[in-house]
């Protein structure tokens, strides 16, 4: 697949960077909030707005539901909120929903995810990055295609798409074409065309830059980690639409 053909998706948390999606040239984006603990599932405000941005913009709207940061094994009430937040996502208009679980093992759980994929009905569902931590990511992916899923977002198991390409070339092979692989973490202008030649499907880029916020108290145990605020950083992602085009 030629580079500059590529699907596109980027990770935003507001209307703000889903109108920046579209006027990049970007397929879709997957909605979250609190990107800098890995995402989290937005709120019902953020996704109305942004249904509407997205509308003018010409993208789809893939809406990431994980009820917490942390690890994927989730207990009874976790998975009941995220089927309540799959549904309303659906309901509201998303074209598709972000999800993952594992079981105590780090294997893909059937059952949570059976029940995620049925509260979505007919649209798209994405394995997220929990593939990346499970205890076999070649055995996650086969889960995931059993499920009928219709993409794994992955970094190859890797903290960065560019450090699991090996991975990433042995899930595409294993896909057979019958899900889609979509790689993302880390990716740059840099690193853009070397992932697009492992044979992925789609590419996945947050282009995001911090802003910093020197209020001097601290709100919350994660502050002093997390810092400030993240937005869509329209020139980056420029920067990796033009690497992929060049």
């Amino acid at each position: 697949m030629p580079h500059n053909l590529l699907a596109l998706e980027i990770a935003v948390q507001d209307p703000a960077g889903v109108r920046i999606a579209g006027s990049v040239g970007a397929a879709r984006v997957e909605l979250a909030q609190a990107l800098a603990l890995g995402g989290l599932t937005p709120s019902p405000a953020t996704l109305e707005l942004s249904l509407e941005a997205a509308r003018e913009a010409g993208v789809e709207v893939h809406v990431l539901v994980r009820p917490r940061a942390g690890g994927f094994h989730y207990d009874a009430d976790e998975i009941a909120v995220a089927v309540l937040d799959v549904r309303r996502a659906v309901d509201a208009g998303a074209h598709g929903v972000v999800i993952g679980a594992l079981d105590a093992a780090g294997d893909l759980d059937l059952d949570a995810m059976g029940r995620l994929r049925d509260a979505a009905g007919s649209a798209s569902v994405t394995l997220h990055r929990a593939i990346d931590v499970s205890a076999d990511p070649i055995a996650t992916l086969a889960a995931a295609r059993s499920l009928g899923l219709r993409r794994v977002l992955t970094s190859g198991g890797a903290s960065t798409a560019v450090d699991g390409i090996d991975t990433l070339r042995a899930l595409v092979a294993a896909a057979e074409g019958e899900i889609e692989i979509m790689a993302g973490s880390g990716v740059d202008a840099a690193s853009a065309r070397l992932l697009a030649d492992t044979g992925v499907d789609a590419l996945h880029f947050s282009a995001k830059r911090a802003v910093r916020d020197g209020g001097g108290v601290k709100m919350g145990s994660a502050a002093e980690r997390v810092g400030g605020y993240e937005i869509t950083d329209r020139d980056a992602a420029l920067a990796i639409v033009a690497a992929l085009a060049a």
